[in-house]
């Protein structure tokens, strides 16, 4: 499978504006707020978005390149729904950036026997750093490791069900939260329905269904492109909570080809790197970098100094050109 720049190596590997590219270029790097049932795997809803894509792409662009794959924000199980960000094309070369920020769940806790007095006052105690070990299903290494618990909200309790509302760490697992839960209350629980209603930076007001989205392929196949912009956003919109590096379009080509990002090219800092320590090397902050015309490039770590003379401000991480 060619891309555009296979076609033509000689091509300006620089995309247009996000606002001014056409519906093959929004497609080839975008991001769809999905909205997941319940019924499929996150596989099989990434395959079926890829699918719908291709189909589109080559209606619209016989001879144009095709995306390979898409890839979403962290897997969610087949009866669990809500917010699941899909980067399609180039962009999912990006995909690290959703392990960046936090996620906010709706669960239902099915208590083993009537919720005790304090079962709020014991709810708040998860709040913070907790130790959990990866259940037995899962797909990395079930070693015991830390995770932070930003907030657990109780939303309503009756006698053997609580409602939560839950914001935490990317990797945390909920599951594994309810049950332990459910073991400090004193009446054992489990988790009932859950449903993702967050994912950095993307919240549950811009969700889309799959029949949303194969709605604005299929008017967008025929000539009309005002709900596939709605639906499919250009994917600096997943990067939007990172750190931003503005850096001059002659940079921008040479980070293109593998280089960093040297100090003469870079125009402008976030706020929140400007008042950053000098960077150690432990904790280099995960950044993004544009052109001025708001173009992502490349995700890279803010190592030094933008006001030198010299030396490597951003060390490479992801190119997205």
């Amino acid at each position: 499978m060619t891309t555009d720049r296979d076609a033509d190596p000689d091509m300006d590997p620089l995309r247009p504006a996000p606002s001014e590219r056409s519906v093959p270029e929004l497609l080839r790097f975008g991001v769809v707020n999905v909205d997941k049932p319940a019924g499929p795997s996150s596989h099989q809803l990434s395959a079926w978005v890829r699918d719908a894509i291709n189909d589109t792409l080559e209606t619209l662009e016989p001879d144009g390149a095709r995306i390979d794959g898409v890839a979403h924000a962290g897997t969610l199980d087949p009866k669990v729904t809500g917010c699941l960000p899909t980067l399609t094309g180039t962009a999912t070369r990006a995909a690290q950036v959703f392990l960046e920020g936090s996620k906010e769940y709706v669960s239902v806790l099915e208590l083993h026997g009537p919720a005790p007095a304090d079962f709020r006052e014991v709810a708040a105690e998860f709040e913070g750093e907790i130790y959990q070990k990866p259940p037995r299903k899962s797909a990395v290494t079930r070693r015991l490791r830390t995770r932070t618990v930003h907030s657990l909200d109780v939303l309503e309790l009756a006698e053997r069900r609580a409602l939560l509302r839950i914001g935490c760490e990317s990797g945390t697992y909920v599951r594994k939260l309810c049950h332990d839960l459910g073991l400090a209350a004193g009446v054992g629980a489990h988790m009932g329905h859950l449903r993702r209603t967050a994912t950095d930076p993307f919240d549950d007001t811009t969700l889309h269904t799959l029949e949303d989205l194969t709605d604005a392929l299929a008017w967008a196949a025929e000539g009309d492109e005002a709900l596939l912009r709605e639906v499919v956003r250009p994917a600096e919109d997943a990067l939007v909570h990172l750190p931003a590096v503005t850096i001059a379009p002659s940079a921008a080509c040479s980070v293109a080809t593998g280089a960093p990002v040297y100090a003469p090219g870079v125009i402008d800092v976030d706020d929140r790197l400007a008042s950053e320590d000098e960077p150690d090397g432990d904790d280099d902050p995960l950044v993004a970098c544009y052109t001025p015309n708001g173009t992502a490039i490349c995700l890279g770590r803010f190592v030094g100094d933008p006001d030198a003379e010299s030396g490597t401000v951003v060390a490479l991480e992801r190119v997205l050109v």
